[in-house]
Formats: structure tokens, sequence, C-alpha cells
């Protein structure tokens, strides 16, 4: 598990520069943990303040209002990380992270995470930048639910989540229409009328898990 954990830690932007030996003392500190389909990790308001790794599985990284309303701020899978603000500040949990389905994860407390950084200095500016995109990226999300109607939003995450291979796009884990929905702020039943017309107009082909954007998606609908 540890050289699982080393593995997924090199694929971290803000670590992946750093030597073996260290990357391998960071992963020591690491313990694992298993979470089964539609778990909570994370609550937002929690207290929590560790750092975690997705080893496996995919995850749910959403806010809500006091009316239980939930709009998804990420969906996140293997290779990737969450908890980091904490790792800085002493402020609650920002969002929820939920699992999307079986999930394992290494877990890095704040205290071990910080005490190896005293001994690695120069991660913290790394550490920054990634703190700061990522503000950006929710700064642009925060525009885009404003300032968008439901298509674009729609158009704009199908885009962020497909890969290019040739002249198509394409999702290979592709959301149901609930997660796309709590994704781009909108119901069910409107997004179920977006894609039918994207479907129809042969714009996406679907297939079991597999989403193919096979042309240019209309600007507007």
């Amino acid at each position: 598990m540890q050289q699982e954990i080393f593995s997924a830690l090199k694929k971290i932007s803000f670590l992946s520069n750093l030597p073996d030996e260290t990357l391998i003392t960071l992963a020591s500190k690491a313990k694992s943990a298993k979470f089964p389909k539609q778990a909570t990790i994370i609550t937002e308001g929690d207290e929590t303040s560790s750092l975690y790794i997705v080893l496996s599985g995919k995850v749910r990284v959403y806010g809500s209002d006091d009316k239980s309303k939930e709009v998804t701020l990420l969906i996140q899978e293997a290779g990737t990380h969450f908890g980091e603000l904490a790792l800085l500040s002493d402020e609650p949990r920002s969002a929820t992270v939920e699992t999307l389905e079986k999930t394992v994860c290494g877990i890095i407390s704040k205290s071990d995470f910080l005490n190896w950084l005293t001994q690695h200095p120069e991660v913290a500016i790394a550490l920054l930048g990634v703190l700061s995109d990522k503000i950006r990226y929710l700064t642009e999300k925060v525009k885009q639910m404003a300032l968008s109607n439901v298509y674009e939003r729609t158009i704009k995450v199908l885009y962020e989540m497909a890969k290019k291979e040739g002249d198509i796009y394409i999702i290979h884990n592709r959301p149901t229409q609930q997660e796309l929905a709590t994704m781009v702020g909108a119901s069910r039943e409107m997004i179920n009328k977006i894609m039918h017309e994207l479907t129809k107009g042969s714009y996406i082909a679907i297939q079991d898990k597999t989403l193919r954007i096979e042309r240019s998606l209309p600007t507007s609908w």
C-alpha cells in the first residue's frame, strides 16, 4: 500500500518534482482507508484537517445551502487529492466529499504533513500555487453559474471532462444525468432534455459509460 501511495503522490503537481526518498518519507506517514459507494468522507463545516489522496474509485466534491440544494464543484478520480486547503488553515471544511463508487484513499494528517513540510519548505511555494489555481477555478465556476444559462454550463462541463482523441472528444467515465445536473446546478429533467437533443442531432453518442462528442457542440440552444 505504501508503494501505491508513493505512486499517487508522484502524480500530485506540487510534489511531483521532489526526490523519491523525500516522497517515500511522506508516504510512510499515510494511512489507507476504504469507503463504500455513497459514503461521506468529509462533511462541510467539519473541523477535520487531513489531506486525502484518491488511490482508486471516484468522489464528488459539493457545496450545499440550508435548504439542502447541492452544487457539485468537482468530480475526482484516482490520482487526485482533496483536503489540501485545511493543511494551511484552521477553518472548517468548505465542502462535502462523498464517494460515487467504492473508493480507497491514502490519508495524511495535518500534523504529520506540517512536520514533513518543515523539512522541505520548498514545497510550500508550490502548494500555494495549487491553492491559487483552485481558487481561480472555483471563482470561474461561481461566475459561470451566475452568468451562463443551463445549456451553456452543460456543454462547458462536458468539454472540461472530455479528453481529445483524434478529431473527437471522449469522456470515458461519463457522469450520470443526476451527477451532471448537480455539477451544472440544474434539474435532472433539464439535463435529460439537453442530452436527448444533442444525441438526436448526432452531436454526441453515448454507449455504456462512454460519451463521445463527435462534432462541435452548438454554442447556444
